[in-house]
């Protein structure tokens, strides 16, 4: 198998990050079918397809011709089994929680043709950890993009133990066909390669806010104006979701049993209260009055 031998790709997962990969393949000429077990998300990815399209022909960022083109070839169901049958390469962007995508993995070994390559996006989770959980674990891999996906240009392909070449060379040259920028992590490391950067700076960021050292404005000024980053630490939560950041501080802790891996008392808080960041309206800053 080849990169020129994907035709279909299956995303599971119509949530933050999987409507924004399923639109991206479609774009560039796969067709995709996006799936979710969840028909409220479902539909909102569908609805989100509907006018980000017709927004970026306004833009000029697309013909008319390309956008009715890569609206065909995406389509969207509650269905696995009809998601997965023709997948030559399956993104699976479900939430960050083990055991989920164990269950996700083996149902797509079973569901999938054999020489499909069983990707997950997940920013934290070692593939490692899921490939047992299906009869071809040197077709499954980590392919991570980053939030938001159809913007964001880096694209992690981690090779672990069990990851054969061929697999690892075809994820990173489909990167390349979706226009993105592939960076290949030889070893599994918790967090990735730019997660792990970010963790240490999030980390700090915390720490200076909960012993009174600045403000959630100040140290977020500071990452922008003194660092070049395009936005500081905690507007970046906001984006990509607290809830997501709870959830990877409650997997890695379970994994590893270290308290220093536990979320942050201040996350915790605006955990329970739902306020989840953009999404909900409200995070580390108030959206509600945009």
């Amino acid at each position: 198998m080849t990169v020129n031998d994907i035709k279909n790709i299956c995303v599971v997962g119509a949530g933050n990050m999987g409507h924004q990969i399923s639109l991206l393949c479609a774009i560039h000429g796969y067709k995709t079918i996006c799936t979710d077990i969840i028909p409220d998300i479902l539909k909102k990815a569908e609805k989100f397809a509907d006018t980000y399209l017709p927004g970026r022909v306004e833009k000029g960022k697309l013909t008319k011709e390309q956008a009715e083109a890569a609206r065909k070839k995406i389509s969207f169901t509650l269905d696995l089994k009809e998601a997965a049958k023709d997948a030559d390469f399956v993104i699976e962007a479900a939430i960050e929680v083990l055991d989920t995508k164990r269950k996700v993995f083996a149902d797509l070994d079973r569901l999938t043709p054999s020489h499909a390559i069983l990707a997950t996006n997940s920013s934290a989770i070692v593939s490692s950890l899921i490939a047992d959980a299906t009869q071809r674990p040197s077709k499954v891999v980590n392919m991570h993009f980053f939030n938001p996906a159809l913007a964001m240009k880096l694209v992690e392909v981690v090779k672990g133990p069990h990851v054969s070449d061929e697999t690892a060379k075809i994820t990173m040259e489909l990167s390349e066909k979706l226009e993105k920028v592939p960076v290949l992590i030889k070893k599994e490391v918790d967090g990735f390669l730019l997660n792990r950067i970010f963790r240490v700076i999030g980390r700090e960021a915390l720490w200076m806010l909960e012993m009174g050292v600045a403000s959630i404005e100040d140290i977020d000024k500071a990452c922008v104006h003194g660092a070049g980053h395009p936005m500081g630490p905690f507007r970046l939560m906001d984006l990509t979701g607290i809830d997501l950041n709870y959830t990877m501080s409650m997997e890695r802790f379970k994994r590893t049993g270290n308290f220093a891996d536990l979320p942050a008392p201040t996350v915790v808080e605006r955990y329970s209260q739902g306020h989840y960041g953009e999404k909900t309206g409200k995070g580390w800053y108030d959206y509600t009055k945009k």
